[in-house]
């Protein structure tokens, strides 16, 4: 399997990440180990060993940065920490969210029972019934969000979707399973729509402007056509 690359320089590359693909291994990952990551399908690709950025979640998808050298890192990683890259996400979520809001409930991290300061702007773009009964009503809702994470906690869009009661869809841990269990039913759907649509930051070596955008899934696809949904992405 080849992974789409869709921005390289002499410092590193922005790769489009597909759901349920893991970045790298971990020790909480040893239940699938046998699984290829992400690091390993590149250096097959590509032929050397390359440094992750960032996180981004197993079952998100969407771009994702990883430097050439380790010696680039800490560079990179510091636009990170002092939210110099923006990173836009879109989201499909049960119900109608609202127009916009900003949610910063606290996040606890995977390995600490210390909650964190955690701040995301969400912006509606769509909004849409369809006539398939969910428990438990007889329609179903549904919303596009673009979502603006400002920190970078772990499963925070993740959570903050589900704080405000407008959960993602596919989200097995933080989602409504009747939602998730009727797109797998009616759609064959079983993937968490969230997707890292974009990042732009000034390149700390060039000093250029970079934007990066990746397309959308294919379960994305699927669902705007069977939704006959217009969604504006911007």
């Amino acid at each position: 399997m080849n992974l789409e690359i869709i921005y390289e320089d002499d410092f590193i590359i922005g790769v489009s990440k597909p759901n349920n693909m893991l970045v790298h291994h971990s020790d909480y990952s040893k239940n699938v180990s046998e699984e290829a990551s992400l690091i390993q399908l590149l250096y097959s690709q590509i032929g050397h060993k390359l440094y992750p950025l960032h996180r981004l979640d197993r079952k998100t998808s969407g771009i994702i940065l990883l430097s050439k050298a380790p010696e680039f890192v800490a560079e990179f990683q510091q636009l990170f920490y002092n939210s110099k890259i923006e990173k836009i996400y879109y989201g499909l979520v049960r119900g109608y969210s609202p127009q916009e809001l900003l949610i910063n409930t606290p996040v606890k991290g995977r390995d600490s029972n210390v909650y964190k300061d955690a701040e995301t702007h969400l912006e509606t773009k769509e909004s849409i019934e369809i006539n398939i009964p969910v428990t438990p009503y007889n329609t179903a809702r549904y919303s596009i969000v673009k979502l603006t994470p400002k920190t970078g906690r772990l499963h925070q869009l993740r959570i903050h979707m589900n704080k405000i009661s407008f959960p993602l869809i596919g989200d097995p841990k933080y989602g409504d399973n009747n939602h998730n269990h009727m797109f797998k039913e009616k759609f064959d759907c079983n993937n968490l729509f969230l997707h890292a649509y974009s990042l732009e930051f000034t390149h700390p070596y060039t000093n250029k402007q970079v934007i990066l955008k990746t397309p959308f899934p294919n379960h994305w696809i699927k669902i705007k056509e069977a939704f006959k949904w217009d969604i504006s992405i911007k």
